[in-house]
């Protein structure tokens, strides 16, 4: 009977009463009617040398080594004590290792089958590529196998497949490999050769082309440079003349507005001068009146207030004329500051003015102008259109007689030469024959007419038509065509 504490690295393993299987725990009261022992879960490493045959009937050997040990759960390592676990020979306690002989053996033969079942159903060049896949396989199916047991693979390390004693099948191998190796080396100098001359001749030709690249580039640019500045200069011009236009506008607009404005002060000032004489005419009576009341007060005021300001004038004098030899010297430096500062000031004022004045100027006439149009404008309303306006303004600029006169010198010296002529004096007769008639002797004057106004004479075929030649009588300046 005690208190059992086991190691970091193991289980106490109790059986006996109160127990219905066994039991495991890190510390615990083993009574007198119960027995426990010791197992470890300390992994352990084995390395197996194992022979197998691919699909293809090939052997080879498989070198490996794996690390297994006890899970660490409690259902695992139930497992595990049952069946693995035994007294050690060694210790007088109850003490269960792992056991690792009866294990390995355990474990080395059903790594064996699952490893040789794996590799019957693959080739030896996926073994090669798939190493990692072929490792996946035999840990899973081992692991399966293991579980019975309470095992677990912590890992599991495949090393180079190798030739079985009377087999140099990857001797062979890897003597091909390293003769396409060498043999892949020199292609690869010589391809790395080849690359470097394109590469090198490339690299110069892309020099060269860029360079041909700038080059260009920059006579593009310095050409859209050239019609940029072209294009301001032109904006610039157009902006001025635009300005020069307000400036003129506004100009003649506020001349139109001085004089509106003093039209409209003039007959204000009418209005005022005839509302003054009319109060003026009624306030002459009452004036007369107020003149003479006030005459007498006045003429009393006027001599006491003379008498007062005799004294006062004496003594306002006196004090005057110290002051103002004080005030003398002192505005006279003053007066020197403010001539100079009048005159900076006047100089800024005058030019200013003068600035503003040529704006003003500009505007006046520009007003001027758009009035001008405006007037225009209610011109054509009143006259019935631009049409009504272009008449009125052709009249009172004489177009008209103008257009005539120039008219006439463009035709003055020309000799045009002018045919008459008709088809009897039967044309308006009921006669059904008439039109055709009157159309076939139409055609003799009228060939005489082409002929002479432009010199085309008419075929020989037409002019013989008929047999009774062309009936024409031309006399002077009327061809008359008879019956």
């Amino acid at each position: 009977m005690g208190y059992n504490i086991s190691d970091a690295n193991s289980y106490l393993v109790i059986t006996g009463g109160g127990i219905p299987d066994i039991k495991i725990v890190k510390k615990a009261w083993v009574w007198p009617w119960q027995k426990h022992s010791r197992i470890s879960i300390s992994p352990f490493d084995f390395e197996i040398q194992l022979q197998a045959m691919t699909i293809e009937k090939l052997q080879f050997s498989l070198p490996a080594v794996f690390t297994i040990g006890p899970a660490d759960d409690v259902d695992s390592l139930c497992r595990y004590a049952k069946i693995l676990t035994g007294k050690a020979a060694n210790s007088t306690k109850q003490v269960t290792t792992t056991g690792r002989n009866h294990v390995q053996d355990i474990v080395k033969g059903i790594i064996e089958g699952e490893t040789r079942v794996i590799v019957s159903s693959m080739t030896m060049e996926e073994i090669f590529k798939e190493r990692e896949v072929f490792k996946t396989a035999v840990i899973r199916n081992v692991q399966k196998e293991l579980d019975q047991f309470g095992l677990r693979i912590y890992n599991a390390n495949v090393k180079e497949l190798q030739d079985t004693p009377g087999s140099e099948y990857f001797t062979f191998l890897s003597r091909k490999a390293h003769e396409g190796a060498s043999n892949q080396a020199k292609v690869d100098v010589a391809n790395a050769m080849m690359m470097g001359n394109i590469g090198e001749a490339e690299k110069r030709g892309k020099t060269r082309q860029e360079i041909s690249k700038i080059d260009a580039a920059t006579a593009v640019l310095e050409t859209q440079r050239k019609s940029e500045k072209a294009q301001a200069d032109a904006q610039l011009a157009t902006t001025q003349i635009n300005l020069d236009m307000g400036i003129n506008l506004a100009k003649i607009e506020a001349t139109r507005k001085a004089e509106s404005k003093d039209a409209e002060l003039q007959r204000e000032v009418e209005i005022q001068r005839a509302q003054t004489e009319l109060e003026a005419r009624r306030a002459t009576d009452l004036v007369h009146a107020k003149i003479e009341r006030e005459s007498a007060q006045q003429e009393a005021d006027a001599k006491f207030y003379g008498d007062s300001k005799s004294a006062d004038g004496f003594f306002y004098a006196q004090k005057q004329k110290a002051e103002a030899s004080y005030l003398a010297t002192v505005k006279g430096a003053d007066a020197l500051v403010y001539q100079q500062k009048q005159e900076a000031e006047a100089s800024f004022y005058r030019a200013t003015k003068e600035a503003d004045a040529a704006f003003v100027a500009k505007q006046k006439e520009a007003a001027g102008i758009t009035e001008l149009a405006k007037a225009y404008q209610h011109m054509s309303s009143v006259l019935g259109g631009p049409q009504g306006l272009l008449t009125y303004m052709m009249l009172q600029n004489n177009t008209h007689e103008k257009l005539a006169k120039a008219n006439a010198q463009a035709i003055h010296g020309l000799q045009p030469k002018i045919t008459v002529w008709n088809t009897g004096e039967n044309s308006g007769s009921a006669d059904a024959m008439a039109p055709v008639r009157n159309l076939m002797q139409s055609l003799p004057p009228l060939l005489s007419t082409i002929h002479e106004q432009t010199g085309i004479a008419p075929p020989g075929w037409l002019a013989k038509m008929g047999g009774e030649g062309d009936g024409m009588n031309v006399k002077g300046e009327k061809m008359v065509n008879g019956d």
